[in-house]
This record gives C-alpha cells, sequence and structure tokens, in this order.
C-alpha cells in the first residue's frame, strides 16, 4: 500500500526517536500527559452530568416538571387539569395548593412553605417522590393534618416523627384585615432532597388539609404536570398556552423546572465550564511536551531535514511531516485517555469505595452530599468536545516545531556533514 510521503517520514522519525532517550522519555510524557488530562476531564464531567441528574431528579420531585398557576381564583380547575392531560407530552397533571405559615415548636419558629397535595391523584410522580418522601405520602390521609417535614426543618424544631406542632397562617377576615388561623398538625415522618432551600422550609400536607388551612375551600394554587420529556417541557408548555388561549380559556401563568430551579442548573453549567477550564491545564502542559519532543527531534534531524530537501522535500512537506508527528502523539493520547477515562468513569461506583478504603476516609459524605454514591452519566458529547480540545492543543503545539524545521536551510547544515 502507498503511503503519503509525509506520513512515511512521521512515522518513521518517531521509530527512529528511540536513538535519542532523553527525546523518547519527553515523548513517552506527552502522550501520558494527554492521556492523563483527557481521562480527567471525562470523569469530572460524568461525575458533575450525574450530580446534574441527581439534583434535578430531587428538585423535580417537589416542584413537578412545569405548572399551571390558577393563583387561587381556581374554581374551573377540574376542567384545565383535564385538558392538560389530554395534551400531547404531558403524562399527568395534579392539582396542588401551596401557601406560606410559621411554625411554632417550644420558643422556635420556623417560616415555612406548606405544599398540599394528594397522594391518589399523583401516582403518576410516585415514582419520582418515592425514593424522597418513601412511605411517608400514605400517611397523609384527608382530615388527620399529618405532615411530612424537611429533615433540616425538624432538627431546627427538634421534631420527631408522631410529635405535634402549632402552624400559623396569615389569612383575611372578612373584613380585609390580616389575621392568623392557628392549627396543629402532626410530624408523620421527614424528608431529604439534599437541597437545603427545600430542606429547611418545606412541608407537605394533604390537598384537602392545605385549602382547608388556606381557607381556599374547594380551589387550588394550580396544576402540576409530569411530561413524557423532561427538557420538552418549556416547549409543549408554549404549545398548550397557544390551544388554551385559541379555545377562549382564562388566563393562566406557567412554570417549568427550567424557571423554578434555573439559579441551581447555572451554577453546575458555570462550575462545569471551570473544571473545564482547569482540567485543560493538565493537556495544555502536556502540548508544551510535544512542543520540547519535536524541538528535540528537529535539532537531531537537521542533516536529514537538509538531505530531503534537496532531494525535492517543499517547504509544505517538512512541516506536514513534523505537524503530523505532534499530532500522532496527540491522537494515541486522547485515544488512550478516552479508553481510559471512559472505563473509570463507568466503573467509578467501585472504584471509590476501594480507594475509600485504601486511604481511611470518605470522599463524599452521605450526611453532607446526601448521595449514598457517586452518580454518573457519561456523554457522547463530552467525550467528543474532549477530544477536540486536546486535539486542537497538540495542533497548535505542532506549529512552532513544524515551522521551525521547515526553515533549516540545507546548504548552510550540510556545509559541515
Amino acid at each position: 500500500m502507498i503511503r503519503p510521503v509525509a506520513l512515511w517520514m512521521a512515522l518513521r522519525y518517531l521509530r527512529t526517536q528511540r536513538a535519542n532517550q532523553f527525546a523518547s522519555l519527553v515523548g513517552v510524557a506527552s502522550v501520558l500527559g494527554v492521556a492523563l488530562g483527557v481521562a480527567a476531564l471525562i470523569v469530572v464531567l460524568s461525575v458533575m452530568n450525574g450530580f446534574e441528574n441527581e439534583l434535578r431528579s430531587r428538585l423535580v420531585s417537589i416542584t413537578g416538571h412545569a405548572a399551571v398557576l390558577t393563583g387561587r381564583q381556581g374554581d374551573g380547575w377540574r376542567e384545565l387539569r383535564d385538558d392538560l392531560r389530554t395534551w400531547p407530552g404531558i403524562v399527568a397533571a395534579a392539582p396542588y395548593v401551596e401557601l406560606e405559615a410559621m411554625l411554632a415548636n417550644g420558643g422556635e419558629l420556623a417560616g415555612v412553605v406548606i405544599e398540599g397535595m394528594d397522594p391518589a391523584q399523583n401516582a403518576a410522580f410516585a415514582d419520582q417522590r418515592a425514593a424522597i418522601f418513601g412511605e411517608g405520602l400514605a400517611e397523609l390521609r384527608p382530615g388527620t393534618f399529618n405532615a411530612l417535614l424537611g429533615r433540616a426543618l425538624a432538627m431546627r424544631l427538634g421534631l420527631a416523627t408522631g410529635e405535634r406542632v402549632r402552624v400559623m397562617v396569615p389569612v383575611r377576615d372578612a373584613d380585609g384585615r390580616l389575621v392568623s388561623r392557628l392549627r396543629e398538625i402532626t410530624v408523620a415522618g421527614v424528608f431529604e432532597i439534599g437541597v437545603r432551600d427545600h430542606d429547611s422550609v418545606r412541608v407537605l400536607l394533604n390537598l384537602a388539609d392545605a385549602a382547608q388551612l388556606a381557607g381556599l375551600g374547594d380551589r387550588v394554587t394550580g396544576v402540576r404536570l409530569e411530561m413524557a420529556d423532561i427538557f420538552a417541557a418549556p416547549e409543549i408548555l408554549r404549545r398548550w398556552e397557544a390551544h388554551w388561549a385559541a379555545a377562549g380559556g382564562a388566563g393562566f401563568a406557567t412554570t417549568d423546572w427550567t424557571r423554578d430551579n434555573a439559579s441551581y442548573f447555572r451554577a453546575v453549567r458555570i462550575e462545569k465550564v471551570m473544571m473545564t477550564l482547569l482540567l485543560s491545564l493538565i493537556v495544555a502542559v502536556a502540548a508544551f511536551n510535544i512542543v520540547a519532543t519535536l524541538v528535540m527531534i528537529v535539532t537531531d534531524k537537521r542533516p536529514g531535514i537538509a538531505i530531503l530537501r534537496t532531494l525535492g522535500f517543499s517547504r509544505r512537506m517538512i512541516i506536514a511531516t513534523f505537524a503530523l508527528q505532534g499530532l500522532l502523539i496527540g491522537w494515541v493520547g486522547v485515544l488512550a485517555g478516552i479508553l481510559a477515562g471512559s472505563l473509570l468513569a463507568e466503573n467509578i461506583a467501585s472504584v471509590v469505595p476501594a480507594l475509600e478504603n485504601f486511604f481511611g476516609f470518605e470522599f463524599m459524605p452521605a450526611d453532607v452530599y446526601y448521595l449514598t454514591s457517586l452518580p454518573v452519566d457519561l456523554q457522547v458529547d463530552d467525550l467528543f468536545w474532549v477530544s477536540v480540545i486536546a486535539l486542537l492543543m497538540t495542533a497548535i503545539a505542532t506549529i512552532y516545531p513544524a515551522l521551525r524545521a521547515a526553515s533549516v536551510a540545507p546548504a548552510e547544515v550540510l556545509r559541515y556533514e
């Protein structure tokens, strides 16, 4: 098989590089550096993807994928709910009541957000909520005023399962004056989402009990939705709003998980970008090693380069020869890094416990991160972009040595040979 001359020469120079042991050592270090950087990027991004998925799952267990807000004027919420249930892409719709209140236990006070929901109507949400709330949802029976409290809130108020706590809800009387409605509720259980903004303020009640506390009667605050595709929630909601308005339905505000939790996911994206930039420095250092390797090869092969020039090699072919050497080093490092990073990411659930046992401490304490295992989500897009970044850096690293090789003057070099 006839190979391009530049590629053939690049491979030949790499094979004969072992004659210069120092250049060979630096070349191996370059490959290992690129592989290490690529593997580190893949593992870290996969773990951060897993954290993002876990955070999303926990947050939507409370907020749902989307919601249509009736603004406490929802006398016709059943018609609204039934219409939503028939809309393509929406797999579940359930009413809810949300109100602000104050809990008091002894001398401790805490502002809370009470959510009223009907476990029977939330059957479609059971999978995502069961992991967070467990069997406690079954205790939210109408008329019992049983409640589930966030763990941080329960600890702050010194409450345990089975204890009773006073709740104060601000309402307006017949004269429009703001008064407090008092009621005792029973702690039927505690839950832990892993997001302090929710764990320290969230209280779950039965839908009818929450509506009674808020003085809503048969009305609700809104209807929560679950979509077949969580990422399509904003688009599905926009299409439904257009349909509802065209049908002459009352105007309702809408929201979805991307708006409700925008700050959390923005923070995760910023962290991913910063970690990518920081870990890319490992690849950048390896790229500098490629520069050093190629410069030493150019210095060592000056007579050979001069002979090639006299045999008819153009400057462009010389540049291509040494650029291909650098790219081959980069490609080997990238492939090794992708393989190592992918294997490590896929098996991190067994690797991390082994490292914890070896070093004698927990990398991810469950009481801090609310996780029993490290979540991982290896995405093809990440593999692609990590490879592109690494190959781009190695390509840039070849420019100076290749130009230096092309600048060799044959007559001057061969004069002393």
